[in-house]
């Protein structure tokens, strides 16, 4: 007589398991059973996100002037910082926003420029930088700097004002809870399809922030509107 036994394994091979999980937030998780430690457990990620505003605003206007005669040149200097320091107050910044850079003097005649001929000889670069948290006030402002160019201001290198957000801490907790909260419904939605009671935290870890612009395709630095990101890395228990 012969009777049929069904296949019971009685070791249960460590092995990596994935579930894509779009729900909540929570992203693709990694579920990894350890059956020699007598250790079961599933490890997922979980990510929050949020939109914010800048809320420090850095603007540098860097001009220059040159000449074969210094005395001159700074002269010329002094005059464009006077016409950039008129343009800023009417545009509605305090005096204590608007701080003065170093003064940079190349000598074109000098051993270091020594293979160049022809030119000025001496160029003059003057950096004004503001500082505020008026960030609507310096989009306007940048909009608005033809008029510094008009009186003959000539800027070098303008690469825009740079925007930042400052406020983390503000955002820190509450996006960390996000953060968990998705990781922990994809560990249940895991332990339910394997049949399996999710259990406590074994390890955490949570990833570094992350400041982006809001559009991937942008720069961050001159985004106005940015995206905070935030992945949590969880292992829970399997009962």
């Amino acid at each position: 007589m012969t009777t049929d036994h069904p296949l019971i394994p009685s070791i249960v091979v460590g092995g990596l398991l994935a579930l894509g999980l779009l729900g909540s937030g929570a992203l693709v998780g990694q579920g990894i059973v350890n059956a020699r430690a007598g250790d079961r457990f599933v490890t997922v990620r979980g990510a929050a996100e949020r939109t914010v505003q800048a809320d420090l605003a850095v603007l540098p206007l860097r001009f220059t002037a040159s000449g074969d005669v210094l005395s001159d040149v700074q002269a010329r200097i002094d005059g464009d910082l006077a016409i950039v320091r008129q343009f800023l107050a009417a545009q509605g910044y305090p005096a204590d926003s608007v701080d003065l850079g170093r003064l940079e003097v190349a000598d074109t005649r000098s051993r270091e420029y020594a293979s160049q001929t022809g030119g000025p000889r001496f160029i003059l670069a003057q950096t004004v930088v503001v500082r505020t948290g008026d960030v609507d006030r310096v989009q306007q402002t940048t909009r608005a700097l033809n008029d510094l160019i008009r009186q003959g201001v000539v800027l070098q290198d303008f690469a825009g004002p740079s925007y930042i957000f400052t406020k983390l801490n503000d955002v820190r907790p509450a996006m960390i809870a996000e953060a968990t909260a998705a990781a922990r419904s994809g560990g249940e939605q895991f332990a339910k399809d394997s049949g399996t009671p999710l259990g406590g935290i074994r390890q955490a870890n949570q990833g570094s922030f992350e400041i982006l612009a809001r559009d991937e395709a942008g720069d961050e630095a001159s985004s106005v509107t940015k995206k905070v990101r935030v992945v949590a890395t969880i292992s829970y228990r399997l009962k």
